[in-house]
């Protein structure tokens, strides 16, 4: 669900103010909220969370599909609030920063770890010619494990030797390497994440 499907265009407004790096304050009539993306209760200042937009604009819901509507649209304090899906912040004046993606994120032992922060550090590693995408699967032990997937001119084993350099979390550092001939990607030319974490099952299994 994009965000553009739960709010009405002719209800936008000019933001007077902005702040590098964030998306602005809400719209006239909206509402930015900062919650625990489990126990939706409310964030303090800074802390980052799920986002929730809420206003008059947020739509009744799907459809013939109240299963899909509940799991969008929450009440809270008797506002209706859309889930965006996306991880941000507030800071002290209401600008918001988008932080990353919930989709994108894999719960490792109990800690949230991004997905796009750990292939933003290993991509530091890389040559000119490589890449890789990160997916997260289930995993017996702690919840959820990191396959990396690498395109390119560097080979699996050069590249755990690379990432032992950055001194990374350690929960942050992939489980399982697999190189591959393409990296999954959308017509539009974009990481293809749902064939990606495909491909990583794919390749776990046959382990």
């Amino acid at each position: 669900c994009n965000i553009s499907d739960v709010l009405m265009l002719d209800v936008w407004k000019p933001q007077v103010g902005q702040k590098i790096g964030t998306v602005g304050l809400p719209l006239p009539g909206s509402a930015f909220r900062i919650v625990d993306p489990e126990s939706f209760e409310t964030l303090e200042t800074g802390e980052e969370g799920m986002i929730l937009i809420g206003g008059t604009q947020i739509m009744k819901g799907y459809i013939g599909d109240p299963e899909k509507t509940a799991s969008v649209i929450k009440e809270i304090d008797g506002i209706r609030w859309y889930v965006t899906g996306d991880k941000g912040r507030l800071d002290e004046d209401g600008f918001l920063t988008i932080v990353d993606r919930y989709s994108r994120f894999a719960k490792v032992a109990g800690e949230m770890v991004s997905l796009g922060l750990v292939e933003r550090e290993i991509a530091k590693t890389l040559g000119e010619h490589d890449q890789i995408a990160v997916a997260a699967l289930p995993d017996e032990k702690k919840g959820e494990k990191l396959v990396l997937l690498l395109e390119g001119e560097m080979e699996a084993d050069a590249l755990k030797e690379q990432i032992k350099s950055l001194e990374m979390n350690p929960l942050f550092i992939p489980t399982e390497y697999f190189k591959v001939e393409e990296l999954p990607k959308l017509g539009t030319g974009k990481a293809d994440f749902k064939g990606l974490k495909k491909l990583a099952l794919s390749l776990s299994e046959s382990i």
